[in-house]
């Protein structure tokens, strides 16, 4: 007899939908028959300059290796941090990711019986991975788009145990400053877990000292995440880490899974430390980037969300399902997010200036075919 195997997986797990990133350039490419150098992917916050020469250089060096299984506790790229970031190697949990250190997070302290709260509009794998632990998710409603600090330190329980805040967020852009997050630190219970998510950390300009690692001294229940994928340029390798008191740091490398991190990520990540100047272009780059757009948004009439990562989140109205698939046959990948809530707006992450362009020229030419034109 058949068998229902999805009634066989546990609770949480039987109604969570799979995680949707954005299309790939090979899959527009077959399904409409475009060539893959004319299409732009401006879908997943990805760096636009391309890795960094130091990085290849050390992916490359570790190719060798390739039949050894990864140093299995990271020890030179936890050394490098540790003084990158001025703290203890004890400190910092490596995940394939900083997805994987977000979910081994939620798997050492909340369970069945737990809550976890976060924000409205906030980052997909939050959900998911309360939702996979059969945790109680708390969504607290957004303020002007971002996380409502007051509203989500108000909505901790006894059986509260994590806090997730993406600073800046995705999908939206907003951010807080290290004002506002220490006076929400403040006001959180010592047993309440609070996972700083910062992701985009590197691209945040022009706030006061926007930066959880300084504030871990003074927060013991405090985890901040970083990750390689974005301003680092290494997405396709998926490094991301933790930075905690050593006492949650162990915790969390108990359960981390060994050699989660393999060699050839390992090496580039190390290396790419040292690449002042590349982590300085990112920026720059995106800083321009995001200018262009904005501009771009203001001269059209569009309204969208003052961003501080390397997207931006544009109102196209109703219709913006039609636009992302008028954007597609002219071979612009942007990313719908519709599953965040925001059935209005498309998500475009920052491109080099030339892709910039061509995504205004072909959003333009989507808008007026929707009848949405300025």
């Amino acid at each position: 007899m058949a068998i229902d195997y999805q009634s066989l997986a546990v609770k949480g797990v039987q109604a969570l939908s799979p995680y949707q990133p954005g299309k790939p350039i090979s899959e527009l490419a077959r399904e409409l028959g475009l060539h893959p150098a004319d299409i732009i992917k401006l879908a997943s916050n990805e760096n636009p300059l391309g890795p960094s020469d130091k990085a290849i250089a050390a992916a490359e060096g570790a190719l060798k290796e390739l039949c050894l299984y990864p140093d299995g506790n990271g020890f030179d790229l936890k050394q490098k941090l540790s003084t990158y970031l001025g703290v203890g190697s004890d400190q910092i949990t490596l995940g394939n990711g900083s997805n994987d250190v977000l979910e081994v997070i939620a798997r050492c302290f909340a369970g069945a019986d737990s809550e976890i709260v976060f924000s409205q509009y906030a980052f997909a794998v939050y959900p998911i991975v309360t939702q996979a632990i059969g945790a109680k998710a708390v969504t607290v409603p957004a303020k002007d788009w971002g996380h409502d600090l007051d509203a989500m330190a108000a909505a901790v329980t006894e059986r509260t145990r994590l806090v997730f805040v993406a600073n800046p967020n995705n999908p939206t852009g907003t951010v807080h400053g290290s004002d506002a997050i220490e006076a929400f630190l403040g006001k959180i219970p010592g047993d309440v877990l609070v996972v700083l998510d910062e992701a985009y950390y590197e691209y945040m300009t022009g706030l006061k000292d926007p930066d959880g690692v300084a504030l871990l001294s003074r927060f013991p229940n405090l985890i901040v995440c970083r990750t390689f994928s974005k301003a680092w340029g290494l997405a396709a390798l998926r490094v991301g880490y933790s930075i905690s008191s050593p006492a949650i740091a162990d915790i969390l490398n108990r359960v981390r899974q060994p050699f989660n991190v393999n060699s050839t990520a390992l090496a580039a990540a190390t290396a790419v430390l040292d690449d002042k100047d590349y982590l300085q272009r990112s920026r720059a780059a995106n800083t321009a980037g995001l200018k262009q757009l904005q501009e771009a948004f203001d001269q059209m009439g569009l309204r969208y969300i003052p961003s501080s990562g390397n997207f931006v989140a544009v109102e196209v109205g109703p219709q913006a399902m039609g636009v992302y698939q008028a954007l597609l046959s002219q071979g612009v990948i942007v990313r719908p997010v519709t599953g965040y809530g925001m059935p209005n707006h498309l998500r475009v992450s920052v491109g080099l200036p030339e892709q910039n362009e061509q995504f205004i020229n072909a959003l333009a030419k989507a808008l007026a075919a929707s009848g949405q034109g300025a």
